[in-house]
C-alpha cells in the first residue's frame, strides 16, 4: 500500500460501516447536518442532500466518532473520496493552479 495507507481489514472496515449507520441516526448528526452547509466547499444545501464524510477514511484508518465526521454535499464526497485532509487540500491546491492556467 501507498505511504499514506494503513493496514486495516475486512472486519475492522465493517465495524466502523456498522457505527457510522448508528451515528447517522444520532441526534447529534441530525443538528450537525440542519446547518445544510458543506465542510467542504461552504455551500448550502438541504440538510437531506449532505452526507457523511470522513476526514481520516475509514479504509485509512479512520474511526466513526465526532471529530471525525462532516457533512459534505455528494460532489465534494465524492472528489474527496479516500483522501487524507493534507492531500485533499494539496489536490485543490493543484486544481486551482490548474484553472489559473
Amino acid at each position: 500500500m501507498g505511504a499514506f495507507f494503513s493496514e486495516i481489514d475486512d472486519e475492522a472496515i465493517k465495524k466502523e460501516k456498522d457505527k457510522a449507520r448508528i451515528l447517522r441516526k444520532s441526534q447529534w448528526w441530525k443538528r450537525r447536518k440542519s446547518t445544510g452547509v458543506c465542510h467542504y466547499c461552504g455551500e448550502k444545501f438541504k440538510p437531506d442532500e449532505l452526507t457523511m464524510d470522513h476526514l481520516i477514511p475509514i479504509s485509512r484508518g479512520g474511526k466513526n466518532n465526532k471529530g471525525n465526521v462532516v457533512p459534505a454535499c455528494k460532489p465534494c464526497n465524492n472528489k474527496k473520496k479516500y483522501l487524507l485532509p493534507i492531500e485533499w487540500e494539496s489536490e485543490l491546491a493543484s486544481r486551482d493552479e490548474e484553472n489559473k492556467r
